[in-house]
């Protein structure tokens, strides 16, 4: 881009500006659900993303404003002349909008969506990444007359800087779009699929939708599916394009990754199931399911307990040596939660270390244990395998087998989930 003396870059040419569109897929109907509006420089056969332009500090605030409104307007008065107009997602800087709003006491794009007779519901306004100068209850106001209105609301770039826990909070948006790098990282780092799988949580709490941007290849797709999105986007299914694909047009490609996604996971519970069935019959095998009832028979409490303890941790020593490496942590609780035995835990060496301390610890409140806490009153227990989650001391991925003894104790093995 050329500079002018003062150092600023020029304006792109108007008649060279072009709106195009990058399909936004729904795992749920497998359907193109909208289309994000990007800026594009057209020359000829040359495409240039506008991100630059956007971005660059040297360009006047201003400059950016009317180049955006521009593009704005262009892709709403498409939306609008379409058969079936799709929703479509627009990029908004928080900033901008606060600064017309209090100059005018407008909303510029409201007024589009009236001159192209668009239904406010099929816009999606996403509040971009960006620091903002004014208070989160100026910008919730904002907001609110948007969705007022009807309009969606999406907060881009979480995992990045702006998104913060109470601008979330404020804002309530219908839609959380994952920042493209974060998606990238989980690919490789347990700490930001954690990180990803949160987000997850975090839109389930709170009544949104997950929209994962970034997806190029069959992998980023089964990840995305992996970590409950519902909306997903990305060179795997098409660029930013000058028209409007077809609402079916990935439908087969969804269909064929989700039935792999269920064949992967149902393969993966029953080896799962499997395992946990083979680790109580090398338990009964062992002898240790016998030692453990007659702990039960001869109570659990009061000057009991330390003698029960210690009968827990003999028993359970003496079954160490029949479990393969990738048994990380054995230990005994009664059906109300609380632990009887040591932790008895592999260290590095392969051998392993018995841990007193966290005897009488209260484990009702993790999520692995609460369905025995749910198991009806004359049910009988059953073996049962958590979700895979984030181990609390190594932060490996694990997941614990619970294996029933008589009606009162409860044998936990947490594995490694590699």
């Amino acid at each position: 881009m050329l500079i002018d003396n003062q150092g600023v870059p020029p304006a792109p040419p108007e008649e060279r500006l072009a709106a195009f569109f990058q399909p936004i897929v729904a795992l749920d109907t497998r359907r193109i659900a909208g289309f994000e509006a990007l800026g594009r420089l057209v020359d000829g056969d040359s495409v240039r993303s506008l991100g630059p332009f956007f971005s660059d500090p040297r360009v006047p605030v201003a400059e950016q404003l009317r180049i955006d409104r521009l593009l704005r307007e262009q892709a709403i008065a498409k939306a609008g002349a379409a058969p079936d107009p799709p929703t479509i997602f627009l990029n908004l800087k928080p900033s901008w909008i606060h600064r017309h709003y209090r100059a005018t006491g407008e909303l510029h794009t409201l007024s589009l969506l009236g001159r192209y007779n668009i239904d406010p519901r099929k816009i999606c306004i996403e509040i971009t990444e960006e620091e903002f100068g004014g208070s989160a209850s100026e910008l919730s106001e904002v907001i609110k007359l948007y969705r007022d209105q009807g309009c969606q609301i999406a907060i881009d770039d979480i995992g990045s800087g702006f998104s913060s826990y109470d601008r979330i909070a404020q804002i309530q948006p219908n839609v959380l779009k994952i920042d493209i790098h974060l998606m990238k990282k989980s690919a490789y780092h347990s700490g930001y699929l954690g990180v990803l799988r949160s987000f997850s949580t975090l839109a389930e709490q709170i009544g949104a939708s997950l929209l994962i941007e970034g997806v190029e290849t069959r992998e980023d797709l089964q990840r995305a599916i992996h970590v409950g999105a519902r909306y997903v986007q990305g060179y795997l299914f098409a660029p930013a394009e000058p028209s409007f694909r077809e609402k079916d047009a990935f439908a087969a490609l969804i269909e064929r990754e989700l039935h792999e996604h269920r064949r992967l996971l149902q393969q993966s519970e029953r080896e799962w199931h499997d395992r946990g069935m083979a680790l109580a019959r090398s338990a009964l095998a062992a002898g240790v399911g016998v030692r453990l009832e007659a702990i039960e028979a001869s109570g659990t409490s009061g000057e009991d307990a330390n003698a029960a303890s210690e009968h827990a941790d003999e028993a359970i020593g003496a079954w160490l040596p029949r479990l393969d490496e990738t048994c990380l942590r054995v230990y005994l609780c009664g059906r109300n939660g609380i632990q009887l035995s040591s932790n008895h835990t592999r260290h590095a060496s392969g051998g392993w270390n018995r841990e007193e301390d966290y005897r009488g610890s209260d484990w009702n409140w993790r999520p692995y244990f609460i369905p025995h806490l749910l198991e009806a009153e004359g049910q009988t227990p059953e073996m049962k395998v958590s979700p895979k989650y984030a181990d609390l001391d190594t932060h490996a991925w694990i997941r614990t087998i619970s294996i029933p003894v008589g009606r009162e104790l409860v044998l936990f093995l947490d594995i490694a989930d590699r």
